[in-house]
């Protein structure tokens, strides 16, 4: 595991990451944070909503901008500070999202790297829009 430190980052870099939802995401998120909204589990009621069908928690679609903090930008061992999110459209079951991640602010000497968060669907429209803080690990001290 290769750690990162705030000196190794630049304004501008990216990364991302995609997954395709699964039923069992939704259902495994509900059960996990307990959040049995009709509208994540019950097509029936769905069918009634504007959605027509079935929609993934919003927080679950943001939990895959962690996942690509924790695992690439800025990486393992880095802290997440804060996130705010605006949610703009519903993700389904079956939709490929892809959470994508920039570097927009470095600030040294507080240890803290801004990041503009988003995530898309398969045909490129935004389902939710962010901005992030994170802490990158600090180095070694000899």
């Amino acid at each position: 595991m290769i750690l990162k430190t705030i000196d190794q980052f630049h304004v501008g870099d990216s990364a991302e990451f995609a997954k395709t939802l699964s039923e069992s995401d939704v259902y495994l998120f509900a059960g996990i944070t307990g959040d049995f909204n009709p509208a994540h589990v019950n097509e029936v009621y769905s069918q009634a909503t504007s959605f027509k069908t079935r929609i993934a928690h919003g927080l679950l679609t943001a939990g895959l901008i962690s996942a690509v903090m924790a695992n690439q930008l800025p990486g393992p061992g880095a802290i997440y500070i804060r996130q705010e999110l605006d949610f703009l459209a519903p993700a389904r079951i079956g939709d490929t999202i892809t959470a994508h991640v920039e570097v927009i602010d470095i600030i040294k000497d507080i240890n803290r790297i801004r990041l503009r968060t988003w995530c898309t669907k398969q045909d490129g429209s935004m389902v939710l829009n962010g901005e992030a803080l994170v802490s990158p690990p600090r180095a070694p001290r000899p």
